[in-house]
């Protein structure tokens, strides 16, 4: 089925479902969605939308996040097996057996994580509110999971409280080198560097501006600047384009892909909707836990 037609085709089916797309997703997904943003921004959203059903092209631990909060909508995910290697390298368990034998330690849980391990925390917070969360929580000491890069970010705008490093990390952002910066930079002599936080120490000392994806929408909007090196996931590049006409964004070369966030394709949201498909349910005593995390989250906004 051509594009015109599958565009069509979902715009027909979507009725009192509301489509939500993460930056990273692609061109056409972003282009056929109600709401685009970044982890915090579409967690708020689906607690104020009044709409009974929600397609979330995202990856798992997005889709079970609106879920836990908004339970009485119908969350579908297009594709299912769109995961997060980064939230798998945590576990329930890990969490558990560290908080028996550190009872003082505060966990704060990256939203890149899956609903079991949102239920062992005390909060969660994403790279929006990361260092406001830390800074705020009861705790002096505080176990960050699962993304080192994004802690140690923390860690370093945190003096005084002791920060904890998990050692995961996010593959995308992970194997984006200095050199990959430098080369931009030379190319681009006149642009300002943006980039996120998941990103190493040493690539995050190249840059001019450290912010979550939301954060670039509207530095990007804002700041009198006119040529940016956009330093994540290629699929933010799309949007400040699209977004900002009259600025120039550069992406980086080798250009970062997550594989997982570029799964869902038009004819996985038409399927979706047609059959009502991957609907995400998530276990009543985990959702309970996790909620509390969350909601803890959306109060350091």
């Amino acid at each position: 089925m051509e594009e015109p037609v599958l565009i069509r085709e979902i715009r027909g089916l979507k009725q009192d479902t509301v489509i939500l797309s993460h930056n990273y997703q692609r061109p056409e997904i972003q282009d056929i969605a109600d709401y685009i943003g970044d982890s915090l921004d579409l967690a708020r959203l689906t607690t104020t939308l009044s709409t009974k059903s929600i397609v979330f092209c995202g990856v798992h631990f997005m889709a079970e996040s609106a879920q836990i909060l908004s339970p009485q909508k119908e969350i579908l995910l297009p594709r299912l097996d769109a995961g997060c290697p980064l939230a798998d390298m945590v576990t329930p368990q890990e969490l558990r057996e560290y908080r028996e034998k550190n009872p003082d330690v505060g966990i704060v849980t990256y939203i890149n994580s899956s609903a079991a391990v949102k239920a062992e925390s005390d909060v969660c917070c994403t790279s929006a509110n990361a260092v406001k969360v830390v800074s705020s929580i009861p705790f002096k000491r505080i176990l960050f999971i699962p993304d080192r890069n994004l802690g140690r970010f923390v860690k370093k705008q945190v003096r005084d409280k002791e920060v904890i490093l998990f050692e995961g990390y996010c593959h995308v952002h992970q194997n984006i080198a200095p050199v990959d910066i430098l080369e931009a930079k030379q190319k681009h002599p006149n642009a300002m560097v943006m980039m996120h936080p998941e990103c190493t120490e040493e690539v995050l000392e190249l840059s001019d501006f450290i912010l979550s994806t939301g954060g670039m929408v509207r530095t990007a909007k804002e700041s009198e600047h006119r040529e940016f090196i956009v330093v994540t996931e290629e699929g933010m590049t799309y949007r400040l384009k699209k977004e900002n006409p009259e600025k120039v964004f550069h992406s980086i070369s080798p250009l970062p892909v997550c594989p997982n966030m570029k799964k869902t394709r038009l004819k996985d949201v038409l399927l979706s909707l047609q059959n009502r498909q991957h609907r995400i349910i998530v276990e009543e005593d985990i959702a309970k836990r996790a909620k509390k995390a969350l909601d803890e989250m959306l109060k350091y906004v």
